[in-house]
């Protein structure tokens, strides 16, 4: 596992002399050392060998130095400065970027504040759900950047993963409960086998790309106000060349175990969102239970290079808790299919976002929202204002049909959804309807009920919304009849807390106990 002892480079990375004098501070993880000094950090690769990592000459940290300086530049090139030597020279004294004999090597970086790090703001409890929209369009915006890669993932790449984690359990026995092991083990390679045809048909068509790789909260920084990615896996492709969902369910995996179910919706919600191809979905318990098991694994490792005795048992706990979390995502509970509608500004789109993230399985209901769906068929921006050319019956009619495909994709695929829409016209509540029966799973409607002049003073309080309603819409909607309407109706006058109860009271009625995880609302 070690192949060389460094202790005489960490011992001068950790002098501040080596520094100008300044203290020095030093985070150890299993792959490296970073040492912080005045308005820099210093990042060393430990010389180890693992299955997945390895970093065990001199000559092949250079390279890995390198790399983590290319693939991380994609995503932070204000953090990422350049590869630096750690040089023997001709007095035997060691020096950062000297004449001498290089005996490592490091990557310089701009130190950041390390209280911004997402995973230090999800534990003081100010992870601002408000970021996790802007984090999600950043993702998605590196994945689409991201080069493909055919010659990686697929089937092949998750027995890997696989494989990989149920050797890993087996070497830290002493850690881990042997049945659980295997069992996890057995049902994760049944269910790459299911979704194999699935897994090497994203391949084919693109979805495995040069991803991050490692892409959970302590790997994104709030930089200028802005996420931003750093961190990215340079040391094996099996690992950073992966489906782009399978890298977006680190993170969503790490939101869900700190019991963040709304900002792990968000994030899954706003990356969904533009993407047509839904036919990844139903590889999100395998992706999300892969991504659990690796983070017990690792955790795992930490704790055997732990020195601390208490440090020691606190990460082998970890990696336990990870282990049953692994086991509890790769068994989804079934999907159900709810819609909410009512008239504009009576409260739909802050209903779904509440009811999303407690419905069906992690990390929560699909949300499919007509005014998005609207926007991109008429192929504007989200906060780009439609004139009546987007309003018309014909249009309207192409939108009530996106949402039904659109929800049935997501249904169909085993997962949670719910379809936001006024769904004023009885055709068009009946066809959501039909939707779910013909797949066969549970069907809720809701329909918000409020008085016009509630209404109108909602939507004039909007700002940046991707809704255009305004009141002279919603006096044409009160206008039309809308038919008898059967769905359970719910007072939506009131705060949108006392709705989500209601609505949350009514779901509790309807569906299967398993589809709810915890009550809405409360």
């Amino acid at each position: 596992m070690i192949t060389e002892d460094q202790s005489e480079v960490i011992s001068f990375l950790s002098s501040p002399a080596t520094h100008g004098g300044g203290a020095v501070e030093r985070i150890e993880t299993h792959g490296s050392v970073l040492f912080l000094a005045a308005s820099l950090a210093w990042k060393l690769k430990r010389a180890v060998k693992y299955d997945y990592m390895d970093f065990s000459t001199v000559d092949r940290r250079r390279a890995m130095c390198e790399a983590e300086l290319r693939v991380n530049r994609r995503t932070a090139p204000a953090i990422y400065r350049r590869v630096v030597a750690i040089t023997r020279e001709a007095d035997g004294l060691l020096a950062l970027g000297g004449t001498g004999t290089a005996i490592d090597w490091v990557v310089e970086m701009i130190r950041f504040d390390q209280d911004q790090l997402l995973d230090r703001l999800a534990v003081r409890g100010a992870l601002d759900v408000e970021l996790m929209g802007p984090l999600a369009s950043a993702i998605a915006s590196f994945h689409d950047e991201a080069a493909p890669r055919h010659d990686h993932g697929g089937a092949a790449g998750m027995r890997w993963v696989v494989d990989g984690n149920g050797a890993a359990f087996e070497e830290h026995a002493s850690v881990f409960d042997g049945d659980a092991c295997r069992s996890l083990t057995s049902d994760a390679r049944t269910a790459v086998e299911t979704c194999a045809t699935r897994l090497d048909r994203r391949r084919a068509n693109g979805f495995v790309r040069e991803c991050h790789g490692d892409l959970h909260l302590r790997n994104i920084v709030r930089l200028d106000g802005r996420p931003t990615l750093f961190d990215a896996i340079e040391f094996n492709d099996e690992i950073a060349c992966i489906d782009v969902l399978y890298d977006l369910a680190f993170l969503l995996m790490d939101l869900w175990r700190r019991r963040l179910p709304r900002h792990a919706n968000v994030v899954w919600n706003r990356y969904l969102e533009p993407m047509i191809d839904l036919d990844g979905v139903p590889l999100m318990p395998l992706f999300l239970s892969c991504r659990a098991a690796v983070r017990a694994k690792t955790s795992a490792t930490a704790a055997s290079l732990q020195r601390d005795s208490h440090r020691r048992r606190e990460q082998e706990s970890t990696a336990r808790d990870y282990l049953t979390l692994a086991q509890l995502l790769l068994h989804p509970p079934p999907p159900a299919l709810i819609a909410v509608g009512g008239f504009s500004g009576s409260g739909k789109s802050t209903l779904a976002q509440e009811l999303a993230p407690a419905i069906g399985a992690a990390p929560g209901a699909v949300v499919i929202r007509s005014d998005e769906i609207r926007k991109r068929l008429c192929g504007i921006a989200p906060h780009e204002r439609l004139g009546p050319e987007g309003y018309t019956d014909d249009v309207s009619r192409r939108v009530y049909q996106a949402v039904c495909e659109r929800a049935t994709a997501v249904v169909g695929n085993g997962h949670s959804a719910i379809a936001d829409a006024v769904f004023a016209d009885a055709a068009d509540r009946a066809a959501i309807e039909r939707a779910a029966v013909a797949i066969g799973v549970p069907f809720v409607g809701l329909w918000l009920d409020a008085p016009e002049a509630r209404l109108v003073a909602r939507v004039e309080r909007r700002h940046l919304d991707v809704s255009d309603a305004d009141a002279e819409v919603i006096r044409r909607q009160l206008s039309r009849s809308t038919g008898v309407i059967t769905w359970s109706r719910i007072d939506a006058a009131t705060d949108s807390d006392t709705v989500a109860r209601k609505a949350g009271s009514v779901l509790g009625q309807r569906l299967p106990n398993e589809a709810i995880r915890e009550p809405v609302g409360s």
